[in-house]
């Protein structure tokens, strides 16, 4: 049972579009926690009956706030929508598609407690099997690192651990408490306020993907330490509000990545490198594509 703290309350942010029913089973799980001052869910014009259903599901519930958007303006700018409402110690930022356990918000709020000079937690973020979801703990993943991803070049990491390291940290062993790490999920984020006040607002220059990245730059360029919190367990449907537009969803993954290194690592990598990486990133955008329309072709051939 984690140990609780008075007063240290949150606001929890949830940007919707066409979610379906997975945001009332998202907003339901959150409710029960004690800690949970208001359930901000930004709505970016859904046209799939979301926001209906959970008004419908929750009829009168006093700590629920919709905020309707004229457009779909993307996570980063839904999510610093809701901040002209926030006046918490704490914010929880969420994917429709996340179930949290209450008692896990009670151990990220209480980690963000014991460690003042942290200013963001994240949980582990597992499969509905129960498995650990990659991108709950990692590194951040410079032009290098992604190179050596790319590329397997991790397979030579016991031996050249710095050199050849991958970012993503899933499949190493879980730690037993809480720890500093590099980069958490947008999926689940916990952020100090004071941190975020200092920090500034998500990047609204990323559509979608990558701006949480981003924000762990920002926070640990301001010397904000990042928490992993391994006793903090959430349930992630992955992709499961993104499934209908495969193509529109990786243009502006990668589209983000590309603003990302050219953010962070513009000048300390060579120019010719950098070209280098952007054609990386658009051949593999590029092969997707092509992947997703042949599975859309042989659907048709089949009907």
């Amino acid at each position: 049972m984690p140990q609780t703290f008075p007063g240290a309350a949150c606001e929890v942010v949830i940007v919707n579009y066409n979610a379906g029913p997975v945001l009332t089973e998202a907003v339901r799980a959150i409710l029960p926690c004690p800690s949970v001052r208001e359930v901000i869910v930004v709505d970016n014009r859904s046209q799939d009956g979301s926001v209906e259903h959970l008004e419908s599901a929750l009829p009168g519930e006093t700590r629920l706030r919709v905020i309707r958007n004229s457009g779909n303006l993307g996570f980063a700018a839904g999510c610093n929508t809701a901040m002209a409402f926030f006046q918490s110690p704490y914010q929880l930022f969420i994917n429709p598609d996340c179930l949290v356990d209450p008692l896990s918000i009670g151990e990220m709020i209480g980690t963000l407690e014991l460690n003042p000079d942290a200013g963001m937690a994240g949980p582990l973020l597992v499969n509905t099997d129960g498995s650990e979801q990659s991108g709950g703990r990692r590194g951040v993943p410079t032009p290098w690192r992604s190179f050596v991803r790319a590329f397997g070049l991790s397979r030579f990491s016991n031996r050249y651990p710095r050199l050849f390291s991958d970012f993503l940290m899933h499949k190493e062993p879980l730690p037993d408490r809480p720890i500093d790490i590099e980069a958490i999920s947008g999926a689940c984020m916990l952020v100090r306020n004071r941190a975020l006040l200092e920090v500034g607002p998500l990047d609204a220059g990323y559509f979608m993907h990558c701006e949480d990245l981003d924000w762990c730059m920002r926070f640990r360029q301001r010397g904000w330490k990042i928490l992993f919190v391994p006793e903090a367990r959430v349930v992630h449907y992955l992709g499961a509000c993104s499934r209908s537009r495969p193509i529109f969803v990786e243009w502006h993954k990668h589209k983000g990545m590309m603003r990302f290194y050219r953010k962070f690592f513009r000048h300390q990598y060579p120019g010719v490198l950098m070209w280098l990486v952007a054609l990386g990133v658009w051949l593999r955008f590029g092969v997707l594509v092509l992947y997703y329309l042949g599975q859309r072709l042989g659907r048709a051939l089949g009907a």
